[in-house]
């Protein structure tokens, strides 16, 4: 059984929005910082958002920060990301992952801190 559950995506148009939805199954994941990756075709997988265990502080990269928000629900054990004004380089497979260390407040782009991932959701942004 996976624990994390990626959805939401689907095929859109430059400068839609959609909102990726993160279930995790397992409840001590609220403890834990989350994030998202994306992976083009071809390409390497990057960093996209994360947040804190609490949800209070996030990070984000340079090509998402101001159209992309992340946050999550600890009652119902989702992490989401909105995303706006979306364009065709933001085609990818996207990723949900649970940080590696409880209760850091330590945020980080580095993939081998983030120890669980979901399968992915692809999103296409068409021009």
């Amino acid at each position: 059984q996976e624990q994390l559950v990626e959805s939401g995506g689907g095929l859109v148009q430059a400068g839609d929005s959609l909102r990726l939805s993160c279930k995790y199954s397992d409840p001590s994941l609220d403890d834990y910082s989350m994030g998202w990756f994306r992976q083009a075709p071809g390409k390497e997988r990057t960093f996209v958002a994360a947040l804190t265990f609490s949800g209070r502080t996030t990070y984000y990269s340079d090509a998402v920060r101001g159209r992309f928000t992340i946050s999550r629900d600890n009652n119902i054990n989702m992490v989401y990301l909105q995303m706006n004004s979306l364009k065709p380089d933001d085609t990818a497979i996207y990723y949900c992952a649970a940080g590696r260390n409880k209760f850091t407040l330590r945020l980080t782009q580095n993939k081998g801190d983030f120890g669980s991932w979901g399968p992915g959701t692809q999103v296409t942004v068409s021009s």
